[in-house]
């Protein structure tokens, strides 16, 4: 009965014109434009600058802080009250002012001084673009022998050396695309026949719910499987990114997260009337995974309440799985964390999803 439920699953799919595109165009759209777009590295922030100093130092400083890439010198002004005009009217986002004695400072005292006032009506750039500067600026002293106090650091950057925020950003994306195939195509796919009334004709039948159920799921775990694949050949060719792990690993623990993931798909399902109401749903819970799990800010950087909700997000514990293998390496003795959450989202999610079905015999 199995077999014929899933013929029937897989019919209706090649019937449907729009989701074998969705399936090739989907991963594309997403791994390509999305790490470009939602990228937390911030430039072209625009400098207005003070020089009242006019020395050589002064000029080098300059040459440094615009050859860097991150800043574009649209103002040279002559006071600090023009310029604050200027960042008013959303023309600057930052105000470097170098003082008349800088250079003398620097020779003498070993001590420069500069001001640094940043628009902050966008925090994230008005954060950033200052630290940026400030760096810039300790660089600067450096590279003069100037104000060290002790050994010379360098950083070294294990993992991702560019500080690439697509590297970082592309395997939690292979996850947000899974979330929505594994999760949010089979709830819309069980509302549609409960809609159309097609569910109401399979319930009178002696078909076994837990058959329908896994009928319903089959289909959509092969085309997230097919998706993840052709995420890793987007990953390879457009961001030259190679798992530093075993590709065998991820596939085992994504395995586990889209059993749990289509089994929460179908609670949802089991509880909505209508399309609407499902899409509603699963909207309001994927967006809400989202931000808890780390795709966009570290889970440590979160308040303390929302660091405990993020316990009880399965989109946490796979986004690391893929990070952790993708950028680091790690197997599957690094992962048993992770591993016991999956599988209890997984056991819970599919029981209630077969609990809360109600079948008509």
């Amino acid at each position: 009965m199995l077999k014929y439920l899933i013929e029937k699953e897989f019919k209706q799919i090649k019937r449907n014109s729009f989701l074998p595109r969705l399936v090739i165009m989907f991963p594309l759209v997403i791994m390509v434009l999305i790490p470009l777009v939602a990228n937390y590295e911030v430039k072209n922030i625009n400098l207005t600058l003070i020089d009242n100093d006019h020395s050589s130092l002064s000029r080098r400083l300059i040459h440094k802080i615009t050859a860097s890439g991150y800043f574009i010198l649209t103002e040279v002004s002559a006071s600090y009250e023009n310029s604050l005009k200027s960042m008013e009217q959303d023309y600057s986002d930052i105000i470097l002012v170098i003082p008349f004695d800088f250079e003398k400072k620097l020779m003498k005292e070993r001590i420069g001084d500069v001001q640094i006032a940043a628009n902050a009506v966008n925090g994230t750039k008005g954060g950033l673009g200052s630290a940026y500067l400030s760096a810039i600026i300790q660089n600067f002293i450096t590279d003069l022998n100037m104000g060290l106090t002790g050994p010379e650091i360098i950083p070294r950057y294990r993992y991702n050396p560019q500080l690439s925020y697509p590297i970082y950003m592309v395997p939690a994306l292979m996850v947000m695309l899974l979330i929505m195939i594994c999760g949010f195509l089979p709830a819309l796919n069980i509302v549609g026949e409960k809609e159309k009334g097609t569910l109401e004709q399979i319930n009178v039948t002696p078909v076994k719910r837990f058959d329908l159920i896994l009928s319903k799921l089959i289909p959509y775990w092969l085309i997230g499987f097919v998706v993840m694949t052709i995420c890793f050949i987007i990953a390879r060719i457009v961001y030259s990114l190679s798992p530093a792990g075993s590709l065998l690993t991820i596939y085992v623990y994504s395995f586990i997260f889209i059993l749990g993931i289509s089994g929460f798909g179908l609670v949802v399902s089991n509880y909505s009337n209508t399309l609407q109401q499902a899409m509603f749903m699963m909207f309001f819970f994927v967006i809400t995974f989202i931000f808890l799990s780390g795709l966009y800010t570290p889970v440590s950087s979160m308040v303390p309440w929302a660091r405990f909700m993020s316990n009880f997000v399965p989109l946490r514990y796979i986004m690391e799985v893929f990070r952790l293998v993708y950028l680091k390496g790690s197997r599957f003795q690094d992962l048993y964390r992770q591993l016991a959450a999956l599988i209890g989202f997984a056991l819970f999610f599919n029981s209630w999803a077969v609990l809360s079905y109600r079948k008509t015999n």
